[in-house]
C-alpha cells in the first residue's frame, strides 16, 4: 500500500504540478504583458484543484492506480465526478487554464489598450455565457 501511495504521489507531482503549476509559473516570469491579475482567479483555481484532487483520489482509492499513463487505474472508475462526465480532469484543467489566461492576461491587456470602450463592452457582454437580452441598466452597446 505504501508503494501505491508513492506511485500516486509521483504521478501527481510529475503531471498536474509540473504542467499546471511549474510551467505556467515559468511562463509568467517571461511574459512582458503580465499584470497583477484579479482575486477572482483564486476561486476558479481552487475549484480546479478540488476537481483534480477528487479525481486523483478516486483513481487511487477505487481504481487502484494513478492518473499517469504509465500507471493507470486497474479498475474502471465510475464514481464521483466520473458518474457525470468521462473526462472531468481534462475539462477542469482546460476550463481553468482558459479562464486564468483570460482574467490574468487578456482582460487586463484589453483594459489598458481600449480603456472605456473595453469597460462598456465588458459590462454589456458576458465573459462565458451570452446575454440574450440586452438591458439598458446593464450598459448595452450602442451600434
Amino acid at each position: 500500500m505504501q508503494t501505491m501511495f508513492l506511485r500516486a504521489l509521483l504521478a501527481f507531482l510529475a503531471l498536474p504540478v509540473v504542467v499546471g503549476g511549474l510551467v505556467p509559473w515559468l511562463l509568467v516570469g517571461i511574459d512582458r504583458w503580465r499584470s497583477a491579475g484579479t482575486p477572482w482567479g483564486w476561486p476558479v483555481f481552487s475549484l480546479g484543484a478540488i476537481v483534480l484532487l477528487w479525481c486523483v483520489r478516486d483513481f487511487y482509492v477505487v481504481g487502484k492506480g494513478t492518473l499517469a499513463p504509465w500507471d493507470p487505474p486497474k479498475i474502471l472508475v465510475i464514481v464521483g465526478l466520473y458518474r457525470f462526465i468521462r473526462n472531468p480532469m481534462y475539462v477542469g484543467v482546460l476550463a481553468l487554464g482558459f479562464h486564468l489566461r483570460v482574467i490574468l492576461y487578456e482582460e487586463p491587456r484589453l483594459a489598458r489598450q481600449f480603456g472605456n470602450g473595453w469597460t462598456e463592452y465588458r459590462t454589456a457582454v458576458g465573459r462565458w455565457l451570452p446575454r440574450l437580452k440586452c438591458r439598458v441598466s446593464r450598459g448595452c452597446l450602442k451600434s
